[in-house]
Parts: C-alpha cells; sequence; structure tokens
C-alpha cells in the first residue's frame, strides 16, 4: 500500500523501562509500514531527562502546544531508589507533573471496552471516562505535624500587609497533624472548559461532583465556577447538542455511577480523580486497558497510557527471559494522536488509520489472542496468552488485512 501521509508532524515523547520497547514495537509493527510518519522526537528516559536538568521535559509540553497533538510513552518518576539506580542529578519531578502544569490541562482518562473482558458491574454497557482536576488540593499541600499543645490558624495576608484569620483547631498535649490545601480561580476555569469542551467533542453528557455541603468554601467554588461557565459558554452549544450537564454531591455521584450504564464524563477533584480513575480501570477489567489525555482549555492534546513503564517486565526483558506485557493502552495512545492529527489536518486517511488500529488490536483480542493478564480475566472460551512481541504481530497481521 501507499503510506498515508501526514501534514503536521504530531509530538513524539519517548519513555522508559518495558513501555519504552514496547513503543519501538509499535512504531515499527503497526504504524511505519502504513503512515510517513512525521514527528518531532523528545527523549524523556529517565538517562536523558538526567543529562538535560529536565528541561527536555519542558521542551516537549511547549512543542506540545505549538503543534497541539502529542504522544507520550510512560516515563518514571524518580525515587531515592531511583536515584541510586540511574546516579542521578536530582530527585527529578513527575515529568506527567510538569507537563499538566505547562498546558495547563485536564487528565481524561477512559477505559477499552472489548469483548470477552466483562465489567464488574453489570449494568455499565459504555465506557466512562475520568475527568481529574490534575492541580492543587492535597497534592501540593503543606503539611506539619503538631507535637503538643499549639493553636493553629489560617492567615491570609494581602499585599497592603493586612491580615485575614481563622482557627484551625486548638491541639491538647498530645498535638496532632495539620494540612492546608489551595486551589486557584483561575485553574479551576480552565478545568471547566477543558471539561465542558471534552463532553462536546464526545458528544457526552458532563457530570461534575464535589462535597459542597460540607466544604462551603472550597468545593462550593468549583461548584458555582463549573455553573457560571456552563451558563455563560456552552449551555446553548450542550443542548443544540443533545448533552447534559449536571451537578450532584460525590456520593450521591457514585450510587448514580455504579446504577448507570456508561457513557458520560465525570469530572473530579484532583484526590477524588485519582481514586476513582483506579477503580473505574479495576471495575472495568484492567489499569492496562485505560486510556489518558491531556487536554488543555484552548484545545491542545497529550495522549498517553494510563499506566506506569512496568519495571517488572522490564527486568526480566534484561535478562533475556520472555514477557506477556499488555501494549493496548499505548497502541491507543498512538491511534488516538493520529487521529486527532487527523482530524486538525483534515486528513480523513489518517483518521481511518487511526481507526484502525484500535479495531486490528480489539479483533485480536477477540479472536483469542491477548496477553497474559487479559486472558486470565478474559470470559472467550478459546484463548491463548502470547508473548509481548507476538501479540503486536498478531495485531500487525490483522491491520494489513484491513488494508489489502
Amino acid at each position: 500500500m501507499n503510506k498515508i501521509s501526514m501534514q503536521t508532524p504530531l509530538v513524539e515523547m519517548d519513555g522508559d523501562e518495558m513501555t519504552r520497547v514496547i513503543w519501538q514495537e509499535i512504531k515499527d509493527e503497526l504504524i511505519l509500514p502504513f503512515v510517513d510518519l512525521k514527528t518531532e522526537y523528545y527523549d524523556l528516559g529517565l538517562p536523558h531527562r538526567d543529562e538535560t536538568g529536565d528541561q527536555v521535559t519542558k521542551d516537549a509540553a511547549h512543542a506540545a502546544i505549538r503543534y497541539g497533538v502529542a504522544v507520550k510513552c510512560a516515563t518514571i518518576t524518580p525515587n531515592a531508589q531511583r536515584m541510586e539506580e540511574y546516579h542521578l542529578k536530582q530527585m527529578y519531578p513527575s515529568p506527567n507533573a510538569t507537563i499538566r502544569g505547562i498546558m495547563d490541562g485536564t487528565v481524561f482518562r477512559a477505559p477499552i471496552l472489548v469483548a470477552g473482558i466483562d465489567p464488574y458491574v453489570r449494568s455499565w454497557k459504555k465506557p466512562i471516562t475520568i475527568a481529574r482536576h490534575a492541580f492543587g488540593d492535597i497534592y501540593k499541600a503543606s503539611e506539619m505535624k503538631v507535637p503538643g499543645a499549639a493553636k493553629a490558624e489560617l492567615v491570609v495576608t494581602d499585599l497592603d500587609g493586612n491580615e485575614s484569620r481563622q482557627m484551625i483547631c486548638n491541639y491538647d498535649a498530645h498535638g496532632g497533624i495539620l494540612m492546608g490545601m489551595f486551589n486557584t480561580i483561575d485553574s479551576i476555569h480552565s478545568f471547566a472548559r477543558s471539561c465542558f469542551n471534552y463532553a462536546l467533542s464526545v458528544k457526552q453528557d458532563l457530570w461534575f461532583s464535589a462535597k459542597d455541603t460540607i466544604s462551603k468554601k472550597y468545593d462550593h467554588t468549583f461548584k458555582d465556577i463549573f455553573q457560571e461557565v456552563y451558563e455563560k459558554e456552552f449551555q446553548a452549544a450542550f443542548e443544540a447538542a443533545g448533552i447534559t450537564y449536571f451537578y450532584t454531591l460525590i456520593d450521591d455521584a457514585v450510587a448514580r455511577v455504579i446504577r448507570s450504564e456508561g457513557g458520560f464524563v465525570w469530572a473530579l477533584k484532583n484526590y477524588d480523580g485519582d481514586v476513582m480513575s483506579d477503580m473505574l480501570a479495576t471495575a472495568f477489567g484492567s489499569l492496562a486497558m485505560m486510556t489518558s489525555v491531556l487536554v488543555s482549555p484552548d484545545g491542545k492534546y497529550e495522549y498517553e497510557a494510563a499506566h506506569g513503564t512496568v519495571t517488572r517486565h522490564y527486568y526480566k526483558h534484561l535478562e533475556g527471559e520472555e514477557t506477556s506485557t499488555n501494549s493496548v493502552a499505548t497502541i491507543f495512545a498512538w491511534s488516538g494522536a493520529l487521529q486527532k492529527r487527523g482530524e486538525l489536518d483534515g486528513n480523513d486517511a489518517l483518521v481511518e488509520f487511526g481507526r484502525n488500529l484500535e479495531k486490528a488490536t480489539l479483533k485480536t483480542i477477540e479472536a483469542g489472542e491477548m496477553t497474559k493478564d487479559l486472558a486470565m480475566l478474559s470470559t472467550l472460551e478459546h484463548k491463548k496468552a502470547v508473548n509481548t512481541h507476538e501479540f503486536i504481530s498478531c495485531i500487525h497481521k490483522r491491520l494489513v488485512k484491513l488494508y489489502e
């Protein structure tokens, strides 16, 4: 076949460990034979991040803003053990957090549904997408241990030096613990706009939930901003698209989610989104079958898998042992980015290729050829566990047939 051309490059962010190995195989087997691939390449592998003092991560994020579409491999966030293992100059922050901060993005995660991998919740028939506000809250909180009797206050000092104070706790002699969380009006507005834009792009209802009855200022501000942005900027477009937005308390939302058939976007604050995305991934079958896309308020996209670098398999790979690593979410990161690039460029052939790549992947699993993690979950009668390379090769054969 003639290779599909690309007008505009993707931003390609390479990564670490087993996902880096899979990344190259996906390109070699599933993309390069079919697409005249154009990318602006950034190596976000930990050794190169260390060489550049993590500047490469910032450069990659700014490139994603310039080009509008990026695809990212899973990366290591170093801890003390990684500092020693890789002889790092410093303990660099999470690349995902750095990129999210620069792009001012919201993370949307959705399960990949395939026949034979049945959700644990019987009513779920369609994917549920989690929209996580990946800024502030507990992840940027300041914490203290209070060793004994003490008074803790919230203190805000304005630019003129005026102080506002509010009592938090009078500790007794046994002391306690203390945490201060924050968020910003601008960040919440960006989160809301990203959620409304994403829901419109996928033509799905948007839910937002928090606990404003308890948190009458912090959570209530989120609720108010979502309602304000919806009414002023998105209500007409939502009504024209035949979709809805509504707010409900998070405990009510959990009950509604369990009873629903899926097919909507669920927006959550940072901690809630972190927890619920993993719960949904497990309840739908596997974290290895979860897509993740970072969307900025002005419509820039960065696609990646929701899981990490699969360290245990990588060490086996280095020892020459066979692995059976699930590459589905990483494949869908590529397919999603290629479809979005094609959509923005008016390149129908590239959009179709992205869909065909997903179709070939799902057909492979439905034919009973899958990695060991899926074979353990699958209810198909006839199934065979294959290794990492065989799985990608099986997908390649089905993709070829779609273009014969």
